[in-house]
């Protein structure tokens, strides 16, 4: 059998592009824990989310299905490179109502992991659908925060007024505007800022080290606005109860991962839950850098094992 497998999940009005990621020996005739695997803003499913977080736990013995966003990769959904967090927290739940009636998977054992913006999101379902039973958040960012700040020039009122001007001249017929997230080369990046979660960006995705057909790394500028309203963590204090580690680099940068996974620790219910920081590291380096990875996986895998367990 394949290692993995692509499939074609029912959304909500379209179809969410998936892989399932199999064990070592996997045994259909077994019953499986799973984890959903969630990419970055302006991701796919075929970067770190899938070919480093998702072989991972498909190694230590998950079945593991790193998904596309809605509007984006190869998921379906129009208009295209919309960004939109109560569709992206959606899939999540439909792609649970998928791999639940998988007959290889425990339904009663189904985590999540999220890696920078899906961190967030990765949050955001664990606290609304309980389904899961765990969560894990690798260097992960709220997204509404970064609307509000850093994507918006720290100017949210300006920028809605914005993306209000520029929907309705696409409604009347003009091209729809879209917004690169990063700069196009390192060099650049280099000449334009410091500041390392943007520079970093640029070499993982602009370059050969993470580069991939569907890592748009861009979004639909007038259909941004519901990001504006969002909070990852809204209600953490009283409905974020699953058991979560959240890991972060000591290098903060622009995209605010640090700041986020101290909030979602402080603010959280959970009884459970643990904050891994890991000195000497950026944001980026926790998408693939060897040592970076290794010392994340080096927790999060027996945390997933403890909460989740092994195939019976």
């Amino acid at each position: 059998m394949e290692t993995i497998k692509p499939v074609k999940i029912p959304g909500i009005a379209w179809d969410i592009a998936a892989d399932i990621h199999f064990p070592p020996n996997f045994d259909e005739t077994k019953k499986y824990p799973a984890v959903l695997s969630a990419h970055p803003i302006g991701s796919c499913k075929e970067q770190t989310s899938g070919n480093v977080y998702g072989k991972a736990m498909a190694e230590a013995g998950f079945v593991v299905v790193a998904f596309d966003a809605s509007f984006q990769g190869a998921s379906g959904g129009e208009p295209r490179f919309l960004e939109n967090p109560e569709f992206r927290v959606s899939d999540f739940r439909y792609v649970v109502d998928y791999i639940q009636t998988l007959p290889y998977v425990d339904p009663e054992r189904i985590g999540v992991l999220g890696v920078c913006g899906g961190g967030g999101y990765a949050f955001n379902a664990a606290m609304t659908d309980y389904r899961l039973k765990c969560c894990v958040g690798i260097t992960a960012a709220n997204f509404g925060r970064l609307a509000r700040e850093s994507l918006s020039g720290f100017d949210p009122v300006g920028s809605l007024e914005k993306m209000a001007k520029q929907r309705t001249l696409e409604a009347q017929g003009a091209d729809r505007y879209i917004f690169p997230f990063l700069p196009p080369t390192v060099d650049e990046a280099k000449k334009m800022t410091s500041d390392p979660d943007i520079v970093e960006a640029t070499e993982y995705y602009k370059t050969s080290r993470g580069q991939k057909p569907c890592g748009a790394t861009s979004g639909l500028f007038s259909f941004n606005s519901a990001a504006l309203a969002w909070d990852a963590f809204n209600h953490a204090e009283i409905i974020m109860t699953r058991p979560f580690i959240a890991v972060i680099g000591d290098i903060p940068g622009g995209f605010g991962a640090y700041r986020d996974g101290n909030e979602i620790y402080s603010r959280a219910a959970s009884k459970e839950k643990e904050l891994l920081v890991l000195p000497g590291v950026s944001h980026y380096q926790l998408y693939d850098e060897p040592n970076a990875v290794k010392a994340a996986l080096d927790k999060v895998l027996p945390f997933l094992k403890k909460h989740l367990g092994d195939a019976k």
